[in-house]
């Protein structure tokens, strides 16, 4: 007998159980104030021990981290928050998947990128851009683009997404100085905007896809970190150019469709503006005037 599956809701009650005893283990009792004891077994600290210092029901407490269909308050969300010492990300997305800030649920629908977004995109002439979709997708890139990341053109389905890309593509790990900590970083931030679509099926595809593609995926996706992160600083070694260095800044499109600008502007270090002057010049036209 094929068993049913779960709902979206299910999933997201399962999701916050499984956080919740994900940010449980990792606190020390010392930071808290509580004796660990010789005989400790348990990571973390338990789950009486949180129940307690949050001031509510062991057993209930249990049943948030089973994923029982329990509904705890804004108070008793922020009392977890404190018990756990969560940070601003955590705390964040503790609310998302309790349904508390975004109660209702979120479903990907097809988006499209308008004429005038495409138009401001393809001006960034020496700012490489790419506009992705709310599951991560890329729909539309500049000549920029091109030229720092390759043709995402060339690229169908699932391997135009930038999770897949970053944990996927041999290009992309040698392009990236600093691999594994911006591959920690995007995942945490993916993992933190995909809670409002948390069961929907071309997320869980995609998750189910990349555990079996990736064995750093695989290790990383059950730690259930997060971060919100807008800006940042990232060092490529091209293969043509060499090392070049780029501040990113991601920016949401206010139209409800979740997509965002992601835009690299280079810096002076490593003569990155110069080198990517050279690059553009080298494509072909019909690239340039994309």
């Amino acid at each position: 007998m094929d068993v049913p599956a779960p709902s979206p809701e299910d999933s997201r009650r399962r999701e916050l159980g499984a956080f919740l005893r994900s940010r449980r283990e990792r606190l020390s009792p010392s930071a808290t104030g509580i004796a660990a004891g010789a005989r400790r077994r348990t990571p973390g600290l338990r789950r009486e021990e949180v129940a307690m210092i949050a001031g509510v029901g062991t057993t209930w407490y249990t049943w948030l981290e089973q994923g029982r269909d329990v509904r705890p308050s804004v108070e008793v969300l922020t009392a977890l928050c404190e018990a756990l010492r969560l940070d601003a990300a955590e705390k964040r997305h503790l609310f998302t998947l309790a349904g508390r800030q975004q109660p209702e649920r979120r479903r990907i629908t097809p988006v499209k990128v308008e004429g005038p977004l495409l138009h401001m995109l393809q001006s960034l002439v020496l700012q490489p851009a790419y506009i992705v979709g709310p599951r991560w997708d890329v729909l539309a890139w500049n000549a920029g683009a091109v030229a720092i990341f390759g043709d995402y053109g060339l690229l169908e389905g699932d391997a135009r997404n930038i999770i897949h890309g970053v944990f996927t593509d041999p290009h992309r790990r040698h392009l990236l100085v600093d691999w594994e900590q911006l591959a920690r970083a995007t995942l945490a931030a993916f993992r933190a905007e995909s809670a409002k679509y948390t069961g929907d099926p071309d997320f869980e595809r995609l998750i189910a896809l990349m555990m079996r593609s990736s064995p750093e995926f695989r290790e990383w996706w059950p730690q259930r970190d997060v971060v919100h992160r807008l800006s940042g600083k990232k060092y490529l070694r091209h293969p043509i150019a060499g090392a070049m260095a780029f501040e990113h800044m991601s920016l949401s499109i206010d139209d409800g469709s979740d997509m965002k600008l992601i835009v690299y502007t280079p810096l002076a270090e490593q003569n990155s503006i110069a080198k990517l002057e050279e690059l553009l010049k080298a494509q072909p036209q019909e690239l340039r005037s994309a």
